[in-house]
């Protein structure tokens, strides 16, 4: 769950605070359900009890509180609460607010085997990815069973995309939405403003591809085994295009990044 805070009822502007010095670092990102209105705030819960325990912060040192949906507010540390229930009191600074990028990546991941699943969703959060759709692909050896067992799994990957966008200092946290089946993948493909499927053998290159300034673009990464034909016919019947990065074979669990860094590079996602 988000932490706590305790938005106060500061007197004054709330939008200003105590002048800080240039930082060397960018401040860590703490998520919250709602970013405090008023000038002073107190967080409070397990994001608490990591600033105090884990990153032992400390009076004077500034931190961000995000709602994880692009609202984000400059803190500086007036106190520390240790214990049990741990505390920080809060002066509030700039509040600013992070639109969506354009277009949005969405990310649809093969589900992978052990660990590579949770690194593959840990890049592509570091990278940029707006949404990841967990895909259960024919080749993939993972498999989410509905109950107790899938729900684990994707809290899993959940949990690892919030931990990664606030190690990216990131304030929006990508979206990791209920699995799909490739026929719920096609059908995906076909209502976002342009789906590439990852293919090593493809014909064109990312790079050649006619890419939108706008909407969604989904970005399909398959299994280490591949796509199977009647994947890849479902997929292409459905508008995706197939697309190469480079002479390379990436590994599904880093694929999705490095498509990331480039489309960055090829749209406006990094202006």
């Amino acid at each position: 769950m988000p932490g706590e805070v305790d938005t106060g009822r500061g007197e004054g502007d709330p939008g200003l605070a105590r002048s800080h010095p240039p930082d060397e670092s960018t401040p860590p990102v703490f998520l919250v359900d709602t970013v405090p209105s008023g000038s002073r705030a107190v967080l409070g819960g397990e994001e608490a009890r990591h600033a105090v325990t884990v990153r032992r912060m400390r009076p004077g040192e500034r931190l961000t509180l995000s709602d994880g949906a692009g609202a984000a507010a400059d803190c500086e540390v007036e106190a520390v609460h240790p214990g049990r229930d741990a505390a920080l009191d809060l002066v509030v600074g700039r509040r600013w607010h992070v639109p969506p990028a354009r277009p949005r990546v969405i990310v649809a991941q093969a589900l992978a085997k052990g660990e590579r699943g949770e690194l593959a969703v840990e890049l592509a959060t570091e990278a940029g990815a707006d949404a990841v759709v967990p895909w259960r692909a024919a080749r993939s050896i993972a498999r989410w069973d509905a109950g107790p067992r899938g729900a684990k799994a994707l809290a899993r990957w959940r949990s690892t995309a919030r931990s990664a966008a606030k190690q990216a200092r990131r304030v929006r946290v990508p979206e990791v939405t209920e699995p799909v089946d490739t026929a719920g993948l096609a059908d995906l493909a076909g209502d976002v403003a342009r789906a590439l499927v990852l293919e090593g053998t493809a014909a064109h290159r990312l790079s050649d591809v006619e890419l939108p300034a706008e909407g969604d673009l989904l970005l399909v990464v398959g299994p280490e085994g591949g796509l199977t034909e009647a994947e890849f016919e479902l997929l292409t019947s459905a508008g995706a295009v197939p697309v190469r990065l480079g002479p390379t074979v990436l590994r599904t669990s880093t694929a999705a990044a490095v498509a990331l860094g480039a489309l960055g590079v090829l749209t406006g996602r990094w202006n």
